[in-house]
């Protein structure tokens, strides 16, 4: 049995590398420039409109077809994505990668809110209308309406509904069981009954009651962590030029060996720099999408520019001020890595600074749990119908006990493979669909004008 369980994992880890390897890294990112040239550049040209659609409530909101509001939607989305690897991630880039890491993950971010732009307008246009009245969108069904290849969007359906028990639920509840034993000495169980309890209390109540929770929680947990990084750059503002430089000069450099760092080469900068950034803002996954299909929106465009928004907070914003507060502090080649580092980083910065980053880490595993619930929950919906999902929400919060006190070294692996592995067949539908995108971009834009 242990054999058999080894060869399972050898093949799990084989897997896992091609799903995170170099070649569906220039896969994510290449579609992220193709999409960029194809809509010439729109996240740059309207990235203020988008802003202002995102955090400006209209007057008309409410009265078009969804189930959330944009904002909700765009919470919804962010609870997901703004998690550990804004924290951890960026901390392990430029821990192994230098100071240029970050240079790449901003590269996978501003070609990746085109992406994230495209995975929306075709959830929206594809989208249809459940047997209870609420919204069902995302990769399979832009892939299986769109395409008509139903079985490669039961695929990414699949793929999803593993990721959501993993990388969205368990892998979540212990890093957060782990935070809270090793600050505060909770032990794991408490924390696993008063996540189960908290999760339970918001997605026993469908997406509507998410939205709600995730419109008020996640600009809460992004400011109070952002306050915190603040503070440390405010200390260190005079260093601030020599940080982004040093940023742009080790991106094309390598990076030389000093304190507990080794030394990194250009390509291990850029391959930690992407591989980091694809995995915090999940551009190309798919995962975001299934979210902006419950937008109340009379056009795809309109919760697209919302959607494209996301990534732009949570790598150009969140992970920058992240990977300037390792830089800044000097704590980037100390040797720690992950949140480990970015605690070390914190605490050296300012008084209570590890505080800081153990209850951001908290809120933004928690929000990620609430944002997971749904994607899982629509994918589930997708290949077994509606009478799964009660049963599902059921399962999701049981399995959020579960994560907090299991060893989870085989999960890890596990969910980290189908979350990458999710974006092969949402990549392949949004390169065919490509033109279905350019056309809804045209036809918006010039009704408008």
């Amino acid at each position: 049995m242990e054999g058999l369980l080894n060869s399972f994992e050898a093949l799990v880890g084989k897997v896992g590398a091609f799903a995170w390897g170099p070649p569906m890294l220039i896969l994510l990112v290449g579609t992220g420039f193709w999409l960029t040239i194809s809509l010439k550049g729109l996240q740059f040209r309207k990235l203020w409109h988008s802003l202002y659609l995102a955090l400006v409530k209209r007057k008309d909101e409410g009265d078009e077809p969804g189930d959330i509001t944009h904002f909700q939607a765009l919470m919804t989305a962010l609870s997901a994505t703004v998690g550990t690897g804004n924290i951890a991630g960026v901390a392990t880039a430029i821990a192994m990668g230098g100071p240029g890491a970050l240079f790449w993950m901003w590269i996978t971010g501003l070609v990746g809110m085109a992406t994230k732009y495209s995975e929306a307008v075709l959830a929206v246009k594809y989208r249809t209308t459940d047997e209870e009245g609420t919204m069902s969108g995302g990769p399979m069904y832009y892939i299986s309406r769109g395409l008509g290849w139903k079985w490669m969007g039961t695929i990414f359906a699949i793929f999803a509904s593993v990721a959501a028990f993993g990388i969205g639920n368990m892998v979540q509840s212990n890093s957060v069981a782990d935070a809270m034993e090793a600050t505060f000495n909770v032990p794991f169980y408490v924390t696993g009954i008063v996540l189960m309890v908290f999760t339970a209390l918001v997605i026993l109540g469908g997406i509507k009651n998410i939205g709600r929770v995730t419109g008020t929680l996640v600009p809460v947990m992004i400011v109070f962590y952002m306050l915190g990084a603040l503070v440390i750059l405010v200390m260190n503002i005079t260093s601030i030029p020599a940080a982004l430089a040093l940023i742009v000069k080790q991106a094309f450099t390598p990076t030389a060996a000093s304190g507990g760092f080794l030394g990194s080469s250009v390509m291990l900068a850029i391959r930690m720099g992407v591989a980091r950034g694809v995995f915090s803002n999940e551009s190309g996954l798919g995962s975001a999408p299934i979210a902006a299909a419950a937008a109340q929106t009379k056009h795809p465009v309109t919760q697209a520019l919302v959607s494209m928004t996301q990534t732009f907070i949570d790598t150009i914003i969140v992970c920058t001020m992240t990977g300037l507060v390792l830089i800044l502090t000097g704590a980037w080649d100390c040797g720690k890595t992950g949140a480990e580092l970015t605690t070390f980083a914190f605490s050296k910065g300012m008084p209570g600074g590890a505080y800081i980053v153990t209850i951001g880490l908290v809120l933004f595993a928690y929000s990620t749990i609430l944002g997971w619930s749904y994607y899982g929950e629509k994918s589930i919906e997708y290949l077994f119908g509606i009478q799964a999902v009660k049963p599902y929400r059921i399962v999701f919060v049981l399995f959020v006990g579960v994560g907090a006190v299991a060893k989870l070294d085989l999960v890890w692996s596990l969910s980290d493979t189908f979350n990458g592995l999710m974006a092969i067949p949402n990549l392949i539908g949004l390169l065919l669909l490509t033109p279905i995108v350019v056309k809804e971009t045209k036809d918006y834009f010039e009704n408008k004008d």
